[in-house]
């Protein structure tokens, strides 16, 4: 659900910038908002007189000032001809009437003085004898003085109305719901989880610290400089001391155990000072079986002792030290065992690694052989161990008397006063900091505000980040995130690695890692070092007492906190990985920069799962967990986004928030009574709501835990949330993972009146949410004991929802299936007796429908067939029971238009009857089983309109099979239903095996189609489903090799939760300026603005020049019926007169882009067709006489189009002898469809809600012909009807009283009624027998009536700017009119081909929205004729601004209102 928009306020430009071009030739399309202070002089305003040449005037232009209220050329306005009373206008009788001049005219500056029309006020009254006399000459003489019909250029002067226009302009049908239907993405696929847990943690709990020194001999293969390094954990085994007892022996080894214990406390140590070899075999043996299967240290300094030899040996003492005794590698191994960790600090030590994994293989094929043996045979797995050594073979340890002797060890445990000590040593400038200051740097390492503290936290902070950035990410994690020995000894080895290559000594690790001595982190490091050591002296003086100083703290962490900002701003565009991540983590140990780092933290996690796996294999989730202890309340609202974004990804969470009450924090905030210092707060109670279902999601202990009626009732609390509709729907989920499995919260739920609250949800605006609703509701049933109590409330549910099965969304009504089938499932006896007693029903009704074409005697016979066989089991036990609805409601659902709920309905309709027939009703059931599949469809009446589409679950696309005339008012109170006969069709076993489609059982009586006289059908096969149907995307058909299984599975959730796997702190992609999709949008914007600029000087042509310039010619290969231009592409949709629709593309030769099936069944046809979000990327738009109404994407692109949705729009279609099917009206710029047809009703659809938002009486008996409307502001429209009325509606007024207007001044079928959109917005109606009549919706009588032929006006249509109608006769003519006089201006033939019928009716007219362009077809012929205007050379200049400003189309977001 898109719940951030951002807008653009060009609303659209098709229709609206075309009010204000309309009216004056010098507007400007507007740029950010504002007009044209002056415009140029090369845009005279034309001055047309009708009956001649257009001229252009000599008075000066009316000029646009600053106080001129701004009109957006974007949006629709009803400004139309703010120069029209610059015109010379004519009368009815065509006499000439003077050009009345505005007054603002003659004033170049200031506002123009808009003049109320006299019209307003009725017709102007010369006398009362006058008016008595010439109603025409009144229209006349009111019409010369208005501006624009209706009394609609007031709104040119409204500064508020002009704001309105300029607001945002949503597209509709373009969110995620349409997008994906529901269907959630395969996880696996989309976002795989990656493993961060260490399952295999592991501790260092022994270390053997083996230190051969022998202090004063030097080994034989030896040779040390003079003068040499000296030290051995930083003490000089030279100096004697004079304690007795603390040799220096003693001293090294108690030195090495503290450096030690500075990495881990925990580690037991065992110091062997000059080892022998059973010593060495004692301690080993014994810490590893202390050990058990945890890791064990072997430190060995092999400084006194000669090299380690190929043969895999290091030498140790014999008890005497007179010998140096070699010790085995293999044997070694064998004591120590694994896991283990080893250091080798002595030259040549790479040789050792070499020859340990030689000796590693070997034990693995002895244990191998063993086991073969004895299968018992315990296995040590030499893999697991890790070496760090000093230098690579071949190599001897550095001599420089200004290092330590053992440097490796120095780096290895105690890193910062050897890095401070090489910083000093590299340094060439002239300091008087020297290398014994680096042991004098104050603070304690554990404190991280000292500067030594600092330094430690620093020097991790980059050692990690380094190790981060080069390693692969398993081995970092084995390495830095399983033992914190380990990981503290590698972030050190990375010091070793960059200090001892400096003194040609290169360590080695195993398993090995990449060089990392010249990262640029180091550079960081360097720097930190420098800046404290700049400081020492003041802070040595400091601690003498001699001055004061305040240590200034290093601006490491929030530079690099800096970094990862920039990073977040400019490089997070291709899912690069941050360098700066180890770092955030860091920083989160410090108060200070830690509400900034779990920002920065959460904006990371917003980039999508990809981000979160990444921060949860850093060992983010330990911080984040204990900060969930914290009470600080300004870490709140970025602490739940960021565990709504790990929760998202990482289900398995839910035993860390159980284990220490951390879900407390969440469900605390939950409740409405508390407290979040941040404006959108009910955002974040949303995400917790999402927390706490995840929390109780699959999780017993989770829901046992959360549940508490205060919990039920925060929740519910927030249902009444209408400005977040993700609250409410979240408030929903939460409370349906609370219940599922759970019946103490359902009993919870019961006293709390949940049901019921949550039952008023059915209407809610926004989809998401009612499939929310409905969605808990399934889970809230259940309850395993099915008392009286249980019963009735679970009856009351079902019967509350029942009204949601027409709501127009598909995914509200899949979920709402899944309660149909869960509530079938649990009432499954209830469920089989309604199906049987309507199984009887239906056969009866078959025989009385035969017996009544028989004798007339219908009644009789059907009284008569229910009281014999089965009677009692006949005398309906079901009827007017919930059971009963639901059931109907269910086959209904299985012809439903939209074909995953077909799908879905035929599973459990199926499942119902196959378990009707392992029922003990079976025997009863099967005579009337075996009845319907064979039944042969007999042909409808002509009057009736088919209510159901074809199964879906159909391999092929056999037709639907045709009812009986009884079934469309079977169940006398049922709005509509489906038939058995339609369900089993598709039942699961008994596939029909009809293949090909059906023939139509004949042509329908001349009253079913829109045009009374009597035509005949062409030449063409008469077949349904020719083309290929586009399906929903992510459609699966149904198998029919697996039996049906019910209850239903709803993917509802798993589709819900991937709100908070997607980013929604960034724009889209189509919002970011440079991107394909912007750059896209941008250049349709700005060619849309050339195209209105270039047509609307062209509409004075219009009415003094010919059409009949052929523009296209092509053959739709079957009858033609509808037809509709897009706006700005050059796009001819056209429809037949069965569900076939074509894309014609008629730019340079015509071409056929595109045809498809609208999948309305056999005996319906499209009725009518629009585009919708025309400014962009247009969707098409269709109704048919079924009721349905269909919208498709990519409806120009072969094999690509897509059903976006698909419901039905009218369900009471009531049979008449002459039938509109259905008729709507589109409105883009308020988002509304009006339907009517063969209803009592006008029926308006929200498009942004997608429920009927009203049914508005027609106030009329008759079926209504045509739609129109007003497509500004919206309110007001017009209707047509068959028996010749036209009413006007306005949707401000309460249903009962919307209908404002009538006139019955024609007498027969009102062919078309239409108002344009910009122009002078006439009002132009035609009927049956050639009247065209202009109406103005404040007047009670035409003000114009134009007889247009003398046969029969099959069609008519009217330019939407243009000053011109066409009308298409029984003559095969079709004649252009001028709106104003009345004139005929151009006639032409629709060409027909070599020897065809040229007498043939005019079957369909239809003008461009903007170019001078015609289309025409006739009956009996499949061809399209396109013709245009001779002279399309515009009569004034017009300069067009280029529209350059950012553009955001947005989708229509759910939770706005009605």
């Amino acid at each position: 659900m898109d719940h951030h928009h951002t807008y653009f306020t060009t609303g659209t430009r098709g229709w609206a910038s075309t009010h204000v071009a309309d009216g004056c030739a010098t507007d400007l399309p507007l740029v950010a908002g504002h007009s044209q202070s002056e415009p140029p002089v090369s845009h005279p305003l034309p001055l047309t007189d009708m009956d001649d040449s257009p001229e252009s005037s000599d008075t000066p232009p009316e000029a646009s000032t600053p106080d001129t209220p701004v009109i957006s050329a974007s949006r629709p306005s009803t400004a139309a001809a703010r120069s029209s009373s610059n015109h010379n206008l004519a009368d009815t009788n065509g006499n000439a009437l003077v050009a009345v001049r505005s007054p603002s005219v003659s004033t170049p500056v200031g506002r123009p003085a808009m003049l109320r029309a006299k019209s307003d006020f009725g017709p102007r009254l010369r006398d009362a004898a006058d008016a008595a006399d010439s109603d025409a000459d009144e229209a006349s003489s009111a019409e010369g003085n208005f501006k624009i019909r209706h009394g609609w250029d007031d709104q040119l002067t409204s500064e508020e109305y002009n704001n309105l226009l300029t607001s945002t302009f949503f597209m509709y049908y373009t969110d995620k719901k349409h997008e994906t239907g529901g269907i959630p993405k395969n996880q696996n696929t989309a976002y795989p989880l990656q493993e961060w847990r260490m399952r295999d943690r592991l501790k260092t709990v022994s270390a053997v610290l083996a230190l051969c020194l022998n202090i004063g001999v030097d080994p034989p293969d030896v040779i040390k400089t003079n003068p040499c390094a000296k030290e051995e954990c930083w003490i000089d085994p030279t100096v004697t001391s004079q304690t007795p007892g603390h040799t220096p022996m003693n001293q090294i080894g108690k030195a090495l155990q503290t450096q030690y214990e500075q990495l881990s406390m925990r580690t037991r140590y065992k110091l062997l000072l000059d080892p022998t070899t059973d010593e060495t075999r004692k301690y080993t043996s014994t810490l590893r079986r202390n050990a058990r299967n945890e890791r064990v240290l072997f430190h060995y300094n092999g400084h006194g002792v000669p090299k380690p030899t190929s043969s895999g040996e290091i030498w140790v003492f014999n008890r005497n030290y007179t010998q140096y005794i070699p010790l085995s590698l293999f044997d070694l191994q064998a004591w120590i065992g694994a896991p283990s960790l080893f250091v080798y600090d002595c030259s040549d030590a790479g040789l050792i690694i070499t020859n340990f994994n030689k000796f590693a293989e070997k034990h693995q094929s002895e244990f191998e052989e063993a086991r073969r043996r004895d299968a018992n045979v315990e296995y040590v797995d030499f893999n697991d161990c890790i070496h760090l050594a000093a230098c690579r073979e071949k190599e001897s340890l550095p001599t420089n008397p200004n290092l330590p002797t053992d440097v490796f060890t120095s780096c290895l445990t105690d890193p910062i006063t050897m890095a401070v000590r090489f910083f000093v040593l590299q340094n060439p400038l002239r300091s008087k900091i020297n290398t014994r200051d680096a042991h004098n740097i104050p603070g304690k390492v554990s404190e991280r505000r000292t500067p030594i503290g600092e330094l430690n936290w620093i020097f991790t902070a980059i050692t990690d980040t380094i190790a981060w950035n080069s390693l692969s990410k398993p081995l970092f994690k084995k390495l830095f995130r399983q033992d914190l020995m380990v990981a503290a000894l590698f972030r050190n080895f990375l010091l070793a690695q960059r200090i001892m290559r400096v003194y040609h000594c290169h360590p080695v690790s195993h398993p090995e890692i990449p060089q990392t001595h010249n990262h640029a982190l180091w550079r960081s490091w360097d720097l930190a070092v420098e800046l404290i050591l700049a400081q020492l002296p003041d802070l040595q003086a400091e601690a003498r007492g001699e001055k004061e100083y305040t240590y200034k703290h290093s601006e490491f962490f929030s530079e690099q906190l800096t970094a990862f900002e920039v990073y977040l701003t400019q490089g997070a565009v291709e899912q690069k990985i941050p360098e700066q991540l180890p770092i955030v983590l860091q920083v989160l140990l410090s108060q200070v920069h830690r509400l900034r780092a779990l920002i920065l933290l959460s904006k990371f996690l917003d980039l999508g799962p990809w981000a979160v796996n990444l921060a949860l294999s850093i060992g983010i989730f330990p911080y984040v967990l204990k900060l969930l202890q914290s009470q600080a309340i300004e870490l709140k609202p970025v602490m739940i986004f960021i565990w709504a974004r790990i929760l998202a990804v990482d289900q398995s969470c839910q035993a860390d928030l159980l284990k220490d009450n951390g879900y407390n924090y969440f469900i605390n905030i939950l409740n409405p009574n508390s407290g979040i210092p941040i404006l959108n707060a009910s955002e974040h109670r949303a995400m917790c709501a999402f927390i706490v279902a995840m929390f109780c999601k699959d999780y017993n202990q989770g829901q046992r835990a959360s549940l508490s009626p205060e919990l039920i009732d925060s929740c519910l609390d927030h249902l009444r949330d209408m400005q977040n509709p993700l609250l409410r729907q979240w408030s929903c989920l939460c409370l349906s993972k609370l219940w599922v499995n759970h019946e103490e919260a359902k009993w919870v739920g019961i006293r709390c009146m949940a049901h019921e609250r949550l039952c008023e949800l059915v209407i809610d605006p926004v989809a998401e949410v009612r499939a929310a609703m409905l969605y808990a509701l399934t889970s809230f049933l259940g309850i395993r004991d099915v008392t009286a109590q249980v019963a009735t409330i679970e009856e009351s549910i079902a019967s509350m929802v029942l009204v949601m099965t027409t709501d127009g969304n598909s995914m509200v009504r899949k979920e709402l299936l899944v309660f149909f089938s869960t509530f079938v499932s649990r009432y499954k006896s209830r469920f089989l007796v309604a199906a049987y007693e309507q199984f009887s029903e239906e056969a009866g009704l078959n025989l009385d429908s035969r017996m009544k074409e028989r004798n007339g005697d219908g009644l009789y016979m059907k009284l008569r067939s229910n009281s014999t066989e089965n009677s009692s089991l006949q005398q309906s036990c079901s009827q007017n029971t919930i059971y009963a609805a639901i059931w109907r409601e269910v086959m209904v659902m299985s012809v439903d238009p939209h074909p995953e709920i077909a799908r879905d309905a035929g599973i459990v309709v199926d499942g119902i009857l196959v378990a009707l027939m392992a029922s003990p009703l079976a025997n009863y059931a099967q005579p009337h089983l075996e009845t319907l599949i064979k039944k042969t469809p007999a042909p409808r009446p002509a009057a009736r309109r088919v209510l159901e589409d074809t199964p879906s679950q159909q391999d092929a696309t056999p037709p639907t099979p045709s009812k009986e005339a009884s079934y469309l008012s079977l169940f006398g109170g049922l709005r509509r239903t489906g038939s058995v006969a339609a369900s089993l069709k598709g039942l699961w076993g008994v596939q029909d095996t009809q293949s090909s489609p059906q023939k139509s059982p004949g042509r329908p009586k001349i009253e079913e189609t829109h045009t009374p006289p009597p035509d005949t059908r062409p030449q063409t096969p008469e077949r349904y489903h020719i083309e290929e149907e586009p399906k929903t995307r992510g459609y699966v058909p149904r198998k029919f090799s697996t039996a049906p299984e019910l209850p239903l599975r709803s993917t509802f959730f798993e589709w819900s939760v991937e709100y908070f796997r997607e980013p929604q702190m960034k724009p889209t992609e189509a919002d970011e300026p440079g991107s394909t999709d912007y750059n896209g949008r941008l250049w349709r914007r700005n060619r849309n603005d050339d195209i209105i600029a270039e047509t609307q000087p062209l509409k004075d042509v219009a009415i003094t020049s010919r059409w009949d310039a052929p523009r296209g010619y092509f053959d739709n290969l079957s009858q033609p019926m509808k037809m509709c231009f897009h706006q700005f592409e050059d796009h001819l949709v056209v429809t037949d007169d069965r569900d076939t629709i074509n894309v014609f593309d008629y730019s340079k030769n015509t071409s056929r882009i595109n045809c498809f099936s609208n999948g309305n069944p056999t005996n319906s046809k499209i009725t009518e067709v629009r585009f919708i979000n025309e400014d962009d990327q247009a969707l098409l738009m269709t109704g048919s006489s079924d009721g349905v109404i269909k919208i498709f994407r990519n409806y120009d692109t072969k094999a690509k189009t897509e059903l976006v949705t698909a419901f039905r729009a009218l369900t009471d279609l009531v049979s008449s002898n002459k039938n509109a099917g259905l008729v709507f009206d589109w409105q883009q710029g308020r988002g509304l469809i009006l339907v009517a047809g063969d209803v009592k009703v006008i029926r308006v659809w929200n498009a942004g809600t997608e429920i009927c938002t009203s049914d508005i009486p027609a106030r009329s008996g008759s079926c209504i012909t045509s739609l129109t409307s007003d497509q500004v502001e919206g309110d007001v429209f017009v209707a047509g009807f068959g028996d010749g009325a036209v009413r006007v509606y306005d949707q401000r007024e309460k249903p009962a009283t919307a209908m404002v207007k009538v006139w019955k001044e024609h007498k027969q079928w009102i062919t078309n009624v239409h108002l344009q959109r910009g122009g002078q917005r006439e009002l132009v109606s035609g009927c049956r027998s050639g009247e065209v009549k202009l109406w103005d919706i404040r007047m009670d009588k035409s003000v114009k009536t134009i007889q247009a032929t003398t046969d029969t006006l099959r069609t008519l249509s009217v330019h939407e700017h243009a000053p011109v109608f066409a009308t298409g006769t029984q003559r095969h003519r079709v004649k252009l009119f001028n709106v104003h006089t009345g004139a005929l201006v151009s006639h032409f033939e629709p060409y027909s081909g070599f020897l065809r019928d040229r007498s043939a009716a005019i079957a369909t007219t239809a003008f461009h929205p903007h170019r001078l362009i015609v289309a025409a077809a006739a009956l009996n012929d499949n061809h399209v004729n396109i013709f245009s205007c001779n002279d399309q050379k515009p009569l004034v200049p017009k300069t067009v601004k280029i529209w350059d400003g950012p553009s955001t189309l947005t989708s229509r977001p759910s939770s706005i209102f009605a």
